[in-house]
């Protein structure tokens, strides 16, 4: 089965940042975006872009639909698009401004009885379940956070379980501590999932260089790897890296055939 490389945006009121352990910082707006980041031609070393509202404050919905129509205007990849995320109308605009599938949090949470309507109207392979796990104590040594900080009091294997029961197409799962680190995966999370789903997974969370994407798509269980790192992947650093992947006997799909 074919492996896929995911990149993910990272957008706050306005502006694309950078995340370290869920701390952001600004980097550039649209147009620095598109400046340095062609996603026509990025599109050709990735099999999947991912564009997250990671807006702490109020969200300003309209302004976030404008910034994922200017950037994925030239990409010809699956697009999935969330944050904030709390109804079907919220999901309406998103996929008029070019999403494909959508990506929930919060929502897995706090309603998913939403989650099932959604699912009922687009697909469940349309839609994203996104978790965010930080490192706890002996008693909890797995946290699920939504909300950037707000514990949701299940541990990693509960949560799993709760929300592959749930019409969704995939997981996305990121390690908050690794978040942004560059200093790789962390594969003993991934260990606690267990195997017991059947939806695709996708790892986000410490991807430095192309041995971490080459570790993470090494695992049985991982179908994909999320790099949010622009900095390190600026220029045809995604290319070499896919290209080095395939060198090594990771299967992805060779576009352009």
């Amino acid at each position: 089965m074919l492996k896929r490389l995911v990149f993910t945006l990272l957008y706050d009121n306005g502006s694309f940042v950078l995340s370290r352990n869920f701390r952001l910082q600004r980097v550039g707006d649209v147009r620095w975006l598109k400046r340095n980041y062609h996603f026509g031609t990025v599109a050709e070393s990735i099999d999947e872009l991912v564009i997250l509202d990671v807006t702490r404050g109020q969200r300003d919905l309209p302004r976030f639909c404008s910034a994922v129509r200017s950037v994925t205007e030239a990409c010809f990849v699956p697009v999935a698009v969330g944050g904030g995320i709390s109804s079907m109308s919220t999901v309406e605009q998103l996929l008029l401004a070019g999403a494909d599938k959508v990506v929930v949090n919060s929502l897995l949470v706090d309603d998913p009885g939403e989650v099932a309507a959604i699912a009922e109207v687009i697909g469940a392979q349309s839609v994203v379940a996104s978790i965010d796990v930080r490192r706890g104590d002996d008693r909890t040594p797995w946290v699920v956070i939504s909300q950037a900080e707000r514990e949701t009091g299940r541990t990693l294997f509960e949560h799993v379980q709760a929300v592959t029961s749930m019409p969704i197409g995939e997981l996305y799962v990121n390690s908050v501590d690794q978040d942004g680190t560059g200093m790789g995966l962390d594969l003993e999370m991934v260990a606690q999932l267990g195997d017991g789903f059947s939806q695709p997974l996708i790892l986000a969370g410490g991807v430095g260089h192309s041995q971490h994407l080459f570790q993470g798509l090494s695992l049985p269980t991982v179908s994909a790897v999320a790099t949010a790192n622009l900095l390190n992947f600026v220029g045809d650093g995604l290319q070499r890296a896919r290209t080095e992947l395939r060198e090594r006997g990771v299967p992805l799909a060779v576009f352009g055939l």
